[in-house]
């Protein structure tokens, strides 16, 4: 693995002084489904929103590499898994595509507020009809002199309720393939746009999630990012950031998971010994560490090919696999190993076991991985 450098462990440590406060209330904000501003706002004076971000913007220009180990810090230190979540929507979603694709004056007018906080950002890809399938998006941008004329509508925008900016992916071409597709900026109060509702749902309920809704929602030509019709590469690099950055957030909660059930199996007894002597908990444990180092295995191997310029197209697909399942399994295993304990929500285990369904579907189901590997494969 990696040997970090006294920087990067500085910058990893830097967090810790806030977990406590990160984590007071989680079980009952996940209960209410509230974002925490006030952690958000702790999070940004820690820098940790401008981490891969080029300095003169405010961010700390640090490598994928650096961002993947603060951002697993993260995940193991603060129990709030929803907002963890929005901090790597917000990253990878609306600053990665900023910073890689953006026209300078975009760059300019935005990445100093996503760098500080001051800003929201989010995506807006999946449609009530289009999940995985993207290019099957039916929202449209037509052209009109210096604007392109939004309709349609997005589903399941993850920190949509409380973004001030959004990355809308939009049809732009009727031809078939991925040129039809374009990626635009959409400030929040741009009239034509309408944010819906905060949805319940399952887990993460701490990031919040809505609809959007567009109606003759007229954007500036010049808030395109990239160039017209280049969405889909767009979409590309976005969702590679995504896998590694959320995923090794899911590392992190993994990592303290195991540290916890650990200490649970030492201390608490039946029939006169630790649970942890019996093999079918031992066992378990064991699993969950194999699970946890199998993903970070994956997950940095991945980042380093990518930095250097690889192809990790198959890649990305496994490491994606590979954490999101043992994420799943991980968490099921504690809530068994917690026995009553596990299942009553004081504990926070059946809440992360909620939210570890959801990495089994977002950033491309584990079906989809699945079929993508298939046809690496030739089949």
């Amino acid at each position: 693995m990696i040997n970090w450098t006294a920087d990067q462990q500085a910058l990893r440590d830097g967090l810790t002084p806030w977990f406590d406060k990160l984590s007071a209330g989680h079980v009952a904000r996940d209960a209410d489904a509230a974002f925490s501003r006030e952690g958000w706002a702790d999070l940004a004076s820690t820098g940790i929103l401008g981490l891969p971000f080029d300095e003169r913007w405010g961010g700390l220009g640090q490598s994928l590499l650096t961002t993947m180990y603060v951002l697993e810090g993260l995940g193991e230190g603060c129990r709030d898994g929803g907002l963890n979540f929005s901090v790597c929507t917000h990253l990878v979603s609306t600053g990665v595509p900023l910073q890689r694709f953006g026209s300078a004056e975009l760059k300019e007018r935005f990445l100093p507020g996503v760098c500080s906080g001051s800003l929201i950002g989010c995506h807006a890809i999946s449609e009530p009809g289009s999940g995985s399938d993207a290019l099957a998006m039916r929202t449209r941008a037509v052209r009109d002199g210096d604007s392109f004329v939004l309709n349609g509508s997005k589903a399941f925008v993850s920190n949509g309720p409380v973004a001030d900016l959004f990355t809308v992916y939009a049809r732009t071409s009727d031809r078939p393939g991925p040129l039809s597709m374009t990626a635009f900026l959409v400030e929040r109060d741009t009239p034509g746009l309408q944010v819906g509702a905060p949805i319940a749902k399952m887990g993460l309920r701490t990031s919040p999630l809505c609809e959007l809704f567009f109606d003759d929602c007229r954007v500036p030509a010049s808030q395109v990012v990239g160039r017209p019709g280049g969405g889909f590469l767009v979409l590309d690099h976005v969702m590679r950031w995504e896998i590694l950055c959320s995923f090794v957030i899911n590392a992190g909660e993994m990592r303290d998971r195991v540290n916890r059930c650990v200490e649970y199996a030492k201390n608490r007894t039946q029939f006169g010994q630790p649970i942890g002597s019996y093999q079918a908990v031992s066992h378990k444990i064991v699993d969950m560490e194999i699970g946890v180092e199998s993903a970070r295995q994956w997950l940095y191997g991945t980042a380093e090919k990518m930095a250097a310029g690889e192809n990790v197209s198959r890649d990305i697909a496994m490491a994606k696999l590979v954490t999101s399942e043992a994420n799943l399994a991980s968490a099921l295993s504690a809530v068994q190993i917690f026995g009553g304990n596990g299942y009553m929500a004081e504990y926070g285990m059946e809440k992360e076991l909620r939210n570890s369904v959801a990495g089994t579907i977002y950033s491309g189901t584990s079906e989809i991985q699945r079929n993508r590997l298939a046809a690496l494969l030739g089949l």
